[in-house]
Formats: structure tokens, C-alpha cells, sequence
């Protein structure tokens, strides 16, 4: 487990997202949100699982938690939803990373970008990293064990 890139699970949340677009009109999701829902989901698996969902940096930018490479790989879209056309294989995730992906979609990613910006602009891992430095993994860690998995 855990052996993913932050693009690979951005693009999960991507194609997750794509089945609520496509059946209930659900908006797709801009890259500030994606972020967001990338760090809650590092977030989670390092408390639930004691290991990193991936291995990428979070870097702590002025409008939170960020995954450098993934912003660049969407920076294009600017606010606007992400359109994602691609093909993806959710068995390339363990059942288990399936599992804690949908609840952290289904909690989180019913907020707004906005509101999940200032969400992670109260907590303590973004709070306490300098700005455009790395967020520790640790620090994640140990925050989500107590705020999130408790």
C-alpha cells in the first residue's frame, strides 16, 4: 500500500468525481480543491495506516496544503472544474485505498474549494509550517491522528 504518486490519487478523485458529474450533475473539481482533498487523504492514510498514501512533498502555500507537481499538471484549468476524459482503473488501488479514498471523497469533498482552504488554514500542520516550505509528514500525522481518526 501506499506506493502511489499524488498524481496517481488526484487522478482517482478525479475519475470518482467524474461518476457524480455524469449521474447527478455534481460539479467537477478545480485544482485548489483537489489539493485539498489530496492532503485530507494523505492526512487520513497516515493516521489510519502509519505510512504515506504517496510520497510526494505538501508544501505549504499561501492557500494551504499543495502538491507542487499535481498543481502544475492542472495549473491550466485556473479555477475552473478539471475535465477529466481519461480511462482509470480503480483496481490499481488496494481495496483498502479504495475504501478510505471514498469516505475522505464523501466527507471532504462535499465543501466547496474555498471552504476547504480555510478549513486547512485553522490546522495545525499548515498553521505551523513556514509559507513554501514542506508541511513535516509527521506533523500530518500526528494531527490527523488526533483530530481526524480519535
Amino acid at each position: 500500500m501506499g506506493t502511489h504518486s499524488a498524481s496517481d490519487v488526484a487522478k482517482w478523485f478525479l475519475a470518482h468525481n467524474r461518476i457524480y458529474v455524469n449521474e447527478e450533475g455534481a460539479d467537477s473539481i478545480s485544482n485548489l480543491k483537489l489539493q485539498k482533498l489530496l492532503y485530507y487523504a494523505q492526512g487520513s492514510f497516515l493516521a489510519v495506516y502509519g505510512e504515506p498514501l504517496f510520497d510526494d512533498k505538501i508544501m505549504a502555500w499561501q492557500h494551504g496544503p499543495v502538491v507542487e507537481s499535481v498543481y502544475r499538471e492542472y495549473k491550466a484549468n485556473g479555477s475552473e472544474g478539471i475535465p477529466f476524459e481519461d480511462d482509470f482503473d480503480f483496481s490499481s488501488f488496494t481495496t483498502e485505498e479504495n475504501e478510505l479514498l471514498t469516505e475522505v471523497y464523501n466527507v471532504f469533498g462535499q465543501y466547496s474549494a474555498w471552504k476547504l482552504r480555510n478549513m486547512t488554514h485553522n490546522e495545525a500542520p499548515w498553521k505551523n509550517t513556514e509559507k513554501n516550505h514542506e508541511i513535516p509528514q509527521a506533523a500530518i500525522e500526528d494531527y490527523f491522528k488526533k483530530e481526524y481518526v480519535a
